[in-house]
């Protein structure tokens, strides 16, 4: 699994709402009032910088995750 800047994260913010980050970065890349919102935001950069996304749930674990390239193990077919 990646980690560090290869990856950007949907994290729920401690003041309320959710946050885009890059993964290692100490700010958030955005924030927004839903995590649907964060999610489509998430999607978006991940799939134009072809990084994996990962979504948090509220207690900070991964519920789960999208590769936007560089897959290491693509589909055949």
């Amino acid at each position: 699994m990646r980690k560090g800047p290869e990856t950007h994260h949907v994290v729920p913010n401690p003041k309320g709402g959710w946050d885009v980050k890059r993964g290692g970065a100490a700010r958030a890349s955005s924030h927004h009032d839903t995590k649907r919102d964060a999610i489509d935001h998430g999607r978006a950069i991940s799939r134009n910088q072809h990084t994996e996304l990962r979504i948090h749930n509220r207690d900070g674990r991964i519920a789960g995750s999208d590769s936007h390239g560089n897959d290491p193990f693509p589909p055949k077919g």
